[in-house]
């Protein structure tokens, strides 16, 4: 299962919103069912970030909102109001 929750970040708040997205995904990482994550920024719109996780299912990402809660809370003002859990359909490995 995939997770993409995006930011609009401004460009004054980007090395603080590193720092936080940082700590995200050091939380996310210590709960049952994740298998890996990473930060990313837009090359095209600078302003726009997502942190993007893989989890064993959509419960234990549910679950790690909840866990993560108090470290996500200062980026929800950032944070774009979008369905973030994704279910996988079709998966192809590259070369």
């Amino acid at each position: 299962m995939l997770a993409v929750i995006r930011y609009t970040v401004p460009e004054s708040q980007s090395q603080d919103f590193v720092k936080q997205g940082h700590a995200i995904l050091d939380t996310f990482a210590d709960q049952p069912g994740y298998q890996r994550g990473r930060l990313a920024r837009s090359v095209d719109e600078p302003n726009l970030w997502a942190l993007v996780t893989e989890w064993e299912g959509a419960g234990f990402y549910r679950r790690a909102l909840s866990a993560a809660r108090m470290v996500m809370y200062p980026l929800m003002i950032l944070m774009l109001n979008e369905p973030s859990a994704f279910e996988d359909v079709y998966t192809r490995d590259g070369a």
